[in-house]
């Protein structure tokens, strides 16, 4: 069953996702198969002590959680994991949009990839609120020459090149926090990237984002918001509530502790009070020889209904505001652990009037001989989203990096076309002179800013 390293890493190159959770810790290792799927080489999981509300309160908890989901995930799949791709969410998480310009200097040129990527340098410079840091900049849409609408604009001539960024930033301190777990963990973090972009790779498909969706990730601590139009992120957003929330409602409601609140809500939880039996009642133990406590399932539900109505019109103010309410044809994508609750999706639709349906990240991944069939079936649940995300999109910067390499590498191995030596004239050793001249100045000065 076990397959070595360098068998592996000749397909396509290992990357390691680190889900940082407030309920679990998730490292999934995997690869992409040859027919382009995700394939699954290992995962591991580990309780989340250390972290509140998406944010890391305690790092010795949290480090301990890493430590052993990395340690799982790496028995698991044979690979020694040391760089990994970290998840990043929590309530400090803000978006902003912002316009950059760059004035191009060399006309004779195309416009090239360096061109877009001096623009978003130039976002990182941004002058942010004290303690706040850029985390991603994601270009929206291109002008060139007041030629507005164009998603790509390498390739294309022109002199002034202009672009629309989302641009997300979270507290200096939150992502030194989570960095400073990851470097206790001995490891290294390859990139740090939002939840919700995580998630939206691994279910949500190119034409939905094209057509207009809302990617809602409902965690233990907080729900991630994501917006898609025309392919482009549009907006996002952190509410401050999760599946916690729903839990800490029912221990109060029902006098229960929270352990029992928990599995009362995974195993007989619903989002809809009206789609249960008023005489469906649920015994709970009682504690050190008490008598046992009845619930009834109805009541349960109206607990859990208030609760999950306050998310869903939080959800609901976030797409009202972002402008995109009537561009949105395919509805509302929830994911997440709190997605897998009975009767979610009509209690969306009722309060939002918008389609709603569960996303699995079940296709992306690839038929599975290496893990174990209850742990490849697990791996389709929507609590997995995220970790799965963050693996595709690991993967996608790997395969991004180890190509811009071999590119150089074939363009140094190169050899030179050697042309037939003409007569040169007078006249072509000054045109020659004039063009050599022209061309040092275009190297000097590449931009006019």
């Amino acid at each position: 069953m076990e397959k070595s390293t360098s068998t592996i890493s000749k397909s396509s190159p290992i990357v390691v996702g680190l889900d940082i959770g407030t309920t679990k810790i998730c490292v999934t290792v995997g690869r992409r198969s040859a027919h382009g799927k995700i394939e699954i080489l290992g995962i591991g999981k580990a309780e989340s002590a250390g972290v509140t509300r998406g944010v890391v309160s305690n790092i010795q908890k949290t480090v301990q959680g890493i430590m052993q989901a990395v340690e799982e995930a790496s028995a698991q799949s044979n690979v020694d994991v040391k760089i990994v791709n970290v998840g990043i969410a929590g309530q400090h998480i803000k978006s902003l949009q912002h316009r950059g310009i760059l004035t191009r200097k060399d006309l004779n040129n195309e416009i090239q990839r360096k061109d877009i990527d001096k623009l978003i340098e130039d976002m990182y410079k941004l002058v942010m609120p004290p303690g706040e840091e850029i985390i991603h900049v994601l270009p929206q849409e291109f002008t060139i020459d007041n030629e507005p609408g164009i998603k790509d604009p390498i390739g294309m001539a022109g002199v002034r090149l202009e672009a629309n960024f989302h641009i997300i930033s979270g507290h200096v301190s939150a992502v030194k926090n989570i960095l400073r777990c990851v470097g206790n963990s001995n490891l290294e973090t390859q990139e740090l990237i939002l939840e919700p972009l995580a998630s939206s790779e691994s279910v949500l498909s190119d034409e939905e984002k094209e057509a207009g969706v809302v990617l809602v990730d409902i965690g233990g601590g907080t729900t991630d918001l994501a917006i898609f139009h025309e392919g482009i992120i549009r907006h996002t957003a952190v509410i401050p509530f999760g599946g916690n929330s729903v839990t800490e409602d029912i221990r109060e409601g029902c006098s229960v502790m929270r352990n029992q609140a928990e599995l009362l809500k995974t195993r007989f939880g619903s989002a809809l009070a009206d789609e249960n039996k008023d005489n469906e009642i649920i015994c709970v133990p009682g504690l050190r020889g008490r008598e046992p406590k009845e619930i009834s399932v109805k009541n349960l539900a109206y607990v859990i209904q208030a609760r999950m109505e306050e998310i869903i019109e939080h959800v609901y103010y976030e797409i009202k505001s972002s402008g995109y309410e009537k561009k949105l044809i395919a509805g509302i994508v929830i994911t997440g652990g709190g997605a897998q609750l009975k009767h979610l999706p009509q209690l969306v639709e009722f309060v939002t009037g918008l389609d709603a349906r569960i996303g699995y990240p079940n296709e992306h991944l690839a038929k599975n001989e290496v893990l174990p069939k209850n742990i490849y079936d697990e791996l389709k649940s929507p609590m997995y989203a995220t970790g799965i995300g963050l693996l595709i999109k690991g993967i996608q910067k790997a395969e991004i990096v180890a190509e811009n390499s071999t590119k150089s590498t074939v363009a140094a191995e190169k050899p030179k076309q050697i042309d037939k030596p003409k007569a040169v004239g007078l006249f072509d050793k000054l045109l020659q002179k004039g063009a050599k001249f022209i061309k040092d100045e275009i190297k000097d000065e590449d931009y006019i800013s």
